[in-house]
């Protein structure tokens, strides 16, 4: 039940990301904006393991060219979509934005399904149409 919590973490702190993010916004470009973010977020995320002592794993995972090469195109993918989000959050409404966002979830079962083989039982289909819709009512003027 930990990656519950830490799922449920998650989604808080998300939440805080976009109510901080359209503060921040307000009369400024929503690029120049998120490559400042990804700045502070690399110090912050070095320091947590720097203080976890866990420098010479950076070492290791530089080493291994198939891991690699899809945790930079993870973190390109990550890019990208912080800065969609950025520019939507800039022109839209977070109650808007938000739940459109979270349609990734949706997406992200359907690729586990195709491309990584994870099974989704019946009750999972229901609970990803249930959020594929619920971002569209809510999203909906």
């Amino acid at each position: 039940m930990t990656w519950l919590i830490y799922a449920l973490l998650s989604a808080a702190t998300a939440a805080l990301v976009s109510i901080f993010g359209k503060i921040g916004l307000k009369d400024l470009d929503a690029n120049s904006a998120t490559a400042i973010r990804s700045v502070i977020m690399a110090l912050f995320l070095l320091g947590v393991v720097v203080v976890q002592g866990k420098m010479t794993q950076v070492g290791e995972i530089l080493t291994q060219r198939r891991a690699l090469t899809f945790i930079v195109l993870s973190g390109v993918a990550g890019a990208m979509s912080w800065l969609f989000y950025f520019l939507a959050l800039k022109v839209g409404k977070v109650s808007q934005v938000g739940p459109i966002d979270k349609f990734s979830v949706v997406i992200a079962v359907i690729l586990a399904f195709l491309f990584l083989g994870e099974k989704i039982s019946f009750t999972g289909v229901i609970g990803v149409i249930l959020i594929a819709a619920g971002a569209v009512l809510v999203a909906i003027k």
